[in-house]
């Protein structure tokens, strides 16, 4: 195993790494909410995109 560890210890380990990181993404989208705008932005790209054609 890596870094002389049981496969238990390394299993845990990944384990908590994931949640963590499950954990993490949503409090961002909770606390920033960074997809509530996002369809002023496409048709903002929309627009500008019809304009140089």
């Amino acid at each position: 195993m890596p870094a002389g560890v049981s496969w238990g210890q390394y299993l845990k380990f990944s384990t908590c790494a994931l949640l963590s990181m499950f954990a993490g993404s949503q409090l961002v989208h909770i606390y920033y909410r960074p997809l509530d705008d996002i369809n002023k932005y496409v048709e903002k790209l929309e627009q500008e995109q019809k304009v140089t054609k």
